[in-house]
C-alpha cells in the first residue's frame, strides 16, 4: 500500500512528512546536509502538534495501586527517548514537563491542526491540513482512547480528498462507536480485475466519492464485541480515460455505469486483545468477522454480500523482537459488487495491505493477503528500531471466478519512536513487488 500521510497519534493513518524528508534528503549527496534537512523539517512539523496531546492521562485515579504503577511507569520512560522528547529541546521546552502532565487530574479535549506533506504511488504530492482530537470519556486505565481526525488535501494528480474519522469508547469500553465519512474527487488509476494484469495495463477511471460507514459495537464478554452497522459508498461522474482506442476495457465487461452505489447492513464481530492498537505487545490477539449485506432497497445498485476476515496475532522473541502475523480476505458470497467497490490492494479499512504495490494494483470479487513482519530494537533508548517484512496477496479472476495468481512483496523499513507514552512508532517502509512494483508506505501507529 502506497498511500502514505502524516496522521495524529490516535488515529492509525499514513505518516506523511517523514516519507518527504527521506525523498528529499535522497536528492542531497553531503550526508551532513541530509541530517540537516530532516531534523530542521520534522521538528517543525512536530511544532505543529500539541504535544500534550501525546500523553496518556489518568482522570480522578487516586488509589496506591495505581500511583505505585504510575511511577514505575515514569521510571521507565525517563529511559527512553521519542521525537516529542526531540522535537521539545530544539524549541527550547523541557521534555521532564511531559511527566507533570501523568498527574492531572482531568482529560480535556486535545486540539491540534498541521499542514501535511504527502507522497504516494496513487496521488503524487499532495498538500493540505490535518486537523485531529483525543479524549477519554472515563479513566484511561478504564477506558481506550476516543479519537477523532478530519483532512483537506489536494494532490498532484488533482484529486480532492475530505476524510473524516472517529472513534468513541464510553465508560468502560462497554460500546465502541466507529465512523469512516469522506469525500473524494478522485482521478485514479485502475489495471483491470484479477492477477493477470501488468504495469502496461493502466489506464484512469475518474469519479467524485461519499462514503459514511457508522458501527455500534457492545462489550459482550471479556474483548470480545458484536454489534451492527451501516455502509455506503456512493460514486457518480464515472469516466475512463487514457484507454487504447477500440480496447474494452474490464470494466466495460464486469459493467460500466457512470453511477454506482453499495448500501447495506452490516454484522461485526470482535475480539481484541491488545492493549495497544498502535503498537501490540507479544501474545495479543485480534479477529474481527464482519457480514455485509447490500440490498436494493437501502439504494444499493445491487443486492449483493460478502464477509471479511482480519486475523492478527503477535509473537514476542527475545530482547525487543516481535513476530507479527497478519491475514486479511473479503469473499464475495453472492452478486456482483460494483467495479470500484472491488476488494483489492489496499482496501483495507487503513489501505496498508501489500506493501510493495499500488493501491487498487489488484482487484476481484475475492481477495486473500497474507503479511508476516519481524519487529526490532536498534537504540536500546527505544528510539531507533526496524522491521523486515514479506507478504503475498491474490484475487480471483474475472472469467473463472478462482485464485490463479500469487503476488508477493518484500520489504525492510524503520521505526522510529514518536511517543514513548504509547509506544506509537512513526514508520517508513520500503516494498518490492513483482513486475516492476515498488515504493515507499508509512504510519504514525504499526501497520498492522
Amino acid at each position: 500500500m502506497h498511500n502514505i500521510q502524516l496522521n495524529c497519534l490516535f488515529a492509525k493513518e499514513k505518516s506523511a512528512a517523514l516519507i518527504f524528508l527521506t525523498l528529499e534528503a535522497a536528492f542531497v549527496k553531503d550526508f551532513r546536509m541530509k541530517a540537516v534537512i530532516i531534523y530542521l523539517c520534522l521538528f517543525s512539523v512536530l511544532q505543529a502538534f500539541d504535544l500534550n496531546a501525546f500523553t496518556q492521562i489518568p482522570v480522578n485515579e487516586s488509589s496506591d495501586s495505581i500511583s505505585n504503577s504510575l511511577r514505575r511507569e515514569n521510571e521507565f520512560f525517563k529511559t527512553q527517548l521519542d521525537l516529542i522528547d526531540l522535537g521539545m529541546k530544539i524549541i527550547g521546552k523541557d521534555p521532564a514537563r511531559r511527566f507533570g502532565e501523568m498527574d492531572r487530574k482531568n482529560m480535556k479535549l486535545h486540539l491540534s491542526m498541521t499542514p501535511v506533506i504527502i507522497y504516494a504511488l496513487s496521488t503524487g504530492f499532495v498538500g493540505g491540513l490535518l486537523g485531529n482530537g483525543a479524549f477519554y470519556t472515563s479513566s484511561y486505565r478504564q477506558t481506550n482512547t476516543s479519537s477523532f481526525q478530519i483532512a483537506v488535501k489536494y494532490t498532484q494528480k488533482k484529486q480532492f480528498l475530505f476524510p473524516i474519522q472517529s472513534s468513541v469508547w464510553t465508560t468502560g469500553n462497554k460500546y465502541n462507536l466507529t465512523g469512516d465519512w469522506r469525500f473524494f474527487n478522485y482521478p485514479q488509476d485502475t489495471y483491470g480485475i484479477g492477477g493477470f494484469t501488468t504495469l502496461s495495463d493502466k489506464y484512469i477511471v475518474s469519479y467524485q466519492y461519499l462514503r459514511f460507514y457508522e458501527y455500534a459495537l457492545r462489550n459482550v464478554l471479556p474483548e470480545i464485541y458484536a454489534g451492527i452497522g451501516y455502509q455506503l459508498d456512493y460514486h457518480w461522474g464515472i469516466t475512463q480515460a487514457g484507454i487504447t482506442p477500440g480496447k474494452i476495457t474490464d470494466f466495460d465487461k464486469y459493467g460500466f455505469n457512470k453511477v454506482s452505489s453499495s448500501s447495506g447492513l452490516g454484522l461485526d464481530l470482535l475480539y481484541d486483545s491488545r492493549k495497544n492498537s498502535l503498537n501490540p505487545e507479544g501474545g495479543d490477539w485480534y479477529v474481527n468477522l464482519i457480514f455485509l449485506q447490500n440490498v436494493r432497497s437501502l439504494g444499493s445498485s445491487s443486492n449483493w454480500n460478502s464477509l471479511t476476515l482480519d486475523l492478527r496475532k503477535y509473537i514476542k522473541l527475545k530482547n525487543q523482537n516481535l513476530l507479527a502475523l497478519w491475514f486479511y480476505g473479503v469473499l464475495t458470497l453472492s452478486g456482483n459488487p460494483p467495479y470500484l467497490d472491488l476488494p483489492g490492494t489496499g482496501t483495507d479499512s487503513y489501505n496498508n495491505t501489500g506493501r510493495g504495490y499500488e493501491q487498487d494494483r489488484y482487484i476481484g470479487k475475492k481477495f486473500l493477503d497474507a503479511e508476516a513482519e519481524w519487529r526490532f530494537g536498534i537504540t536500546r533508548d527505544g528510539l531507533i528500531g526496524g522491521v523486515i517484512f514479506c507478504n503475498a496477496e491474490s484475487v480471483s479472476e474475472l472469467a473463472s471466478g478462482r485464485f490463479e495468481v500469487i503476488a508477493p512483496g518484500i520489504g525492510a523499513g524503520i521505526r522510529l519512536k514518536f511517543n514513548k507514552f504509547s509506544g506509537t512508532n512513526a514508520c517508513i517502509d520500503y516494498g518490492l513487488g513483482t513486475g516492476g512494483s515498488r515504493g515507499f508506505a508509512g504510519n504514525l501507529g504499526e501497520v498492522f
